[in-house]
């Protein structure tokens, strides 16, 4: 065999993993975002001031937030269930340290500190779960399609031929959530009057970079003859036409359906898709299609799981746009967020329980045909992860009351009551923070999503190519994977550092 037929053969015939191996490497990021910040909160309080050295910064974020990742999806994964449990110790240790020290010094009894964070109000302005959720998504995804072509990444995590939850399927979907989270149609002010396809119009003019960099793709791959896993899109298609596809035909339907009734057409949308997948040959020729996949006998034979499968990535983007409006209603207090992370609790049980009748009832889980129990599993754990995120915040508003002055980056604001009288104190504060975001990773990935992914698809197609991954060993494969890692965030953070934002349309 070729050596591109080699790497086409690593990555084919998978059957991913278990939901409960999926949901442990979940809780990692939350974990690893909270030992950032307790971290930080532990300096502040020896030292009295913040971390001010970009480098150190850098450093730290590296360190704590992408470096554990690396280890946990290659030599980790086989204890992968104790990484949570070691990290989520590591982080009481540094906390009792941070409350032993305070209450040596300020003697404030706990059930008051308790009553004031729920109590405290938060800036209603700024939702940081959803910033690190979709940076930490193309973080993720980023390290994944690399590492997948090394033999440490374990193919259980890869993408699932036909059925089957590979941590990659996950990935796909979540991508597809972390957009519609911030769409124009979630920004977009309720009480503003625009014409209705107005944000279908601005939508059109937005998408092509994504279409641009789907042909780039689509040439690039063909001219030099990379591998590539054709039951994945197709033969033409890849995931950056996805992208734009969605988003244009979810602008539409936005445009012709209210927004907030976003979930009711997502749910007819995924029901019928699914129905047509069962009573009809539509399963079968998505499937198995024409013997050889000749493109010659036409677009939609050559290319489609990439094109059928769009309508159960639409499905994930409108219910994802449901999602979004209901986090951006205007919460200002703790105890509020409390209770919005009751509502994400009980969502992810439902469509827990939902997801298992959707695989006794229908079929099992495929990315490749997107269907419902796809898109049901897709939802119940981004919604897992966002919970996990918005605990995360709260932890951090938590400890960042027992250290007054303290900061932490991408973290909620604790601010003043709106009829307070001390507007300078949370001026100051609001000064400090947006001082302190300029020292954030999280910000300055946020800040060039697009180019992130798109840089991470490029160093991945070169290293590929320069280097036999399939017999790599273990400490170089770590050493190329934080490398790749580190010089595209620390691309990044320079970009940030000087305010450059390359988004031009």
């Amino acid at each position: 065999m070729s050596q591109k037929q080699l790497k086409e053969a690593f990555i084919s015939n998978l059957n991913g993993t278990s939901l409960l191996e999926i949901s442990a490497g979940l809780s990692l990021p939350p974990l690893c975002l909270l030992c950032r910040g307790l971290l930080l909160i532990l300096y502040y309080l020896h030292h009295g001031k913040p971390v001010s050295s970009r480098k150190y910064s850098l450093l730290l974020d590296f360190l704590v937030l992408v470096s554990p990742l690396l280890f946990s999806c290659t030599v980790l994964s086989p204890i992968i269930f104790f990484i949570p449990v070691i990290l989520a110790a590591f982080c009481a240790g540094i906390f009792s340290k941070i409350y032993s020290q305070r209450k040596r010094e300020a003697r404030v009894p706990f059930g008051q500190i308790v009553k004031e964070f729920q109590k405290a109000y938060l800036d209603p302005e700024c939702i940081p779960a959803i910033t690190v959720f979709r940076v930490y998504v193309n973080v993720l995804t980023s390290i994944s399609i690399l590492a997948v072509d090394f033999p440490q990444y374990p193919r259980r995590y890869a993408k699932a031929e036909t059925y089957g939850t590979g941590v990659m399927d996950l990935g796909v979907g979540a991508f597809i959530f972390g957009n519609a989270l911030v769409c124009p149609e979630v920004r977009q002010k309720s009480h503003t009057t625009q014409p209705r396809f107005s944000s279908l119009a601005r939508q059109v003019f937005a998408v092509w970079p994504l279409i641009s960099l789907g042909v780039g793709r689509l040439l690039s791959v063909k001219s030099i003859e990379y591998h590539e896993h054709t039951s994945e899109y197709g033969v033409h298609w890849n995931f950056f036409f996805t992208l734009a596809s969605v988003r244009l035909a979810a602008s539409l339907l936005l445009a012709i359906f209210p927004k907030h009734k976003a979930w009711l057409v997502a749910l007819a949308l995924a029901v019928l898709y699914q129905l047509l997948l069962s009573t009809t040959s539509l399963k079968m020729f998505i499937l198995h299609g024409s013997d050889g996949r000749d493109s010659r006998l036409g677009f939609l034979d050559a290319n489609r799981e990439g094109l059928l499968s769009l309508f159960g990535y639409l499905a994930i983007y409108l219910a994802s746009v449901q999602v979004g409006l209901w986090l951006l209603q205007r919460r200002s207090s703790v105890r509020g967020w409390l209770q919005a992370l009751k509502g994400l609790a009980l969502a992810v049980l439902v469509l827990s329980v939902l997801l298992q009748l959707c695989q006794a009832c229908t079929e099992p889980v495929s990315r490749r045909v997107a269907n419902l129990p796809f898109c049901t599993w897709v939802l119940a754990h981004c919604l897992l992860l966002l919970g996990f995120f918005v605990l995360t915040d709260l932890a951090l508003v938590f400890t960042k009351l027992l250290v007054e002055g303290s900061s932490v980056p991408c973290c909620w604001k604790v601010v003043q009551p709106p009829d307070s009288r001390k507007k300078g104190v949370q001026a100051v504060q609001v000064g400090r923070q947006d001082k302190l975001s300029q020292l954030c990773l999280i910000s300055a990935i946020n800040k060039n999503q697009l180019l992130f992914f798109l840089l991470a698809n490029v160093m991945t197609g070169a290293v590929n190519i320069l280097i036999d991954t399939i017999h790599s060993k273990a400490a170089f494969t770590l050493c190329i994977l934080h490398l790749y890692m580190f010089f595209n965030c620390l691309i990044m953070y320079i970009l940030h550092g000087r305010n450059i934002v390359l988004k031009f349309w």
